[in-house]
């Protein structure tokens, strides 16, 4: 009776630890949406270093509330630690939003040099300029709709 007391306090005290839970923004932009698909409809923006309360989770998906609204975010577009990116009382040089959120995944502009000295034929201009195109949450919908796409 005690064990099975135990095992049922554990299976619902472990969820409360880690939903209700705050988690930060690691992309420079991203969407909350109303279902926990890509396709689904955007109910919030979200930047980087932006805080989300967690809800629960759904496979790859967190269920989040984000300025009081509700809706499902990639769990690959959040993480435990939040970053400052205040600037430095010694005067020192800070990262911009987007310089930390690359060096999370790698990058830095050390390795983009090295990288460009390796491969001197490659055209980095056009990098710069594909990371410069959008396109809104609405024609993405309709290419999905008009495509016949599913998740």
């Amino acid at each position: 009776m005690k064990r099975r007391f135990a095992i049922i306090a554990f299976l619902l005290l472990v969820p409360a630890a880690v939903f209700g839970e705050t988690m930060h923004v690691i992309t420079k932009e991203n969407a909350v949406r109303a279902e926990c698909n890509f396709f689904s409809a955007v109910t919030a923006a979200v930047k980087y270093a932006d805080a989300l309360e967690i809800v629960s989770t759904k496979g790859d998906w967190y269920q989040v509330k984000f300025n009081g609204k509700s809706g499902c975010i990639h769990k690959s577009a959040l993480d435990k630690t939040a970053v400052n990116l205040a600037k430095s009382d010694k005067g020192g040089h800070t990262a911009s939003s987007d310089e930390v959120s690359l060096a999370g995944k790698g990058f830095n502009p050390q390795v983009e040099d090295a990288y460009k000295k390796k491969h001197p034929e490659l055209d980095f201009n056009q990098v710069t300029k594909v990371e410069g195109y959008t396109v809104s949450a609405e024609k993405v919908g309709v290419f999905i709709k008009d495509g016949g796409l599913t998740e």
